[in-house]
């Protein structure tokens, strides 16, 4: 597995929120990743089109809250039912899930190698996380892509240990 610790800046995105159990994911989180981008039209300052973020938040007991969200700038007024979540400055473990390879597999060598590197997930003060792992997953989805059979890259957002 690559990985490349990167920086990225802090942004701002606009999009749909679903929160929900494991159990619960589907059909709910998919149909929730589809709207968004059959909505993708009404944001109008996009950054980057042809990627859609999905940034998932271990912030509820056996489940999470993600965002089906795009990157915009500051002009982009937030569209009914949406919402806008501000994303800081972050340190990330970058790698990426390749077609034909085993989502949780990917995960799995991801994990293992924040264990064995000097780095740990980022936490965010006064919020209880779930997943004393990666508490905070960030996935950066091609518009483009094969749902059956998907690639993306991922982003968990890290510290010195």
């Amino acid at each position: 597995m690559k990985v490349e610790i990167i920086s990225l800046p802090a942004y701002c995105a606009v999009g749909l929120k679903w929160e929900g159990t494991f159990s619960e994911v589907v059909p709910n989180l998919k149909n929730v990743i589809r709207q968004m981008g059959e909505r993708a039209n009404e944001l109008e300052y996009m950054v980057n089109p042809t990627i859609q973020l999905g940034l998932s938040y271990h912030v509820i007991e056996n489940g999470f809250a993600h965002y089906a969200v795009y990157e915009v700038s500051n002009e982009q007024v937030i569209p009914d039912g949406m919402i806008e979540i501000k994303v800081p400055e972050l340190m990330y473990a970058k790698t990426t899930h390749n077609k034909g390879e085993v989502i949780q597999k990917t995960y799995t060598d991801l994990h293992q190698w924040l264990f064995d590197s000097e780095y740990t997930a980022y936490r965010e003060a006064g919020v209880e996380y779930y997943d004393p792992y990666m508490p905070l997953k960030h996935e950066y989805y091609p518009i483009d892509q094969d749902p059956s059979d998907p690639h993306f890259d991922i982003y968990i957002p890290i510290v010195k240990k």
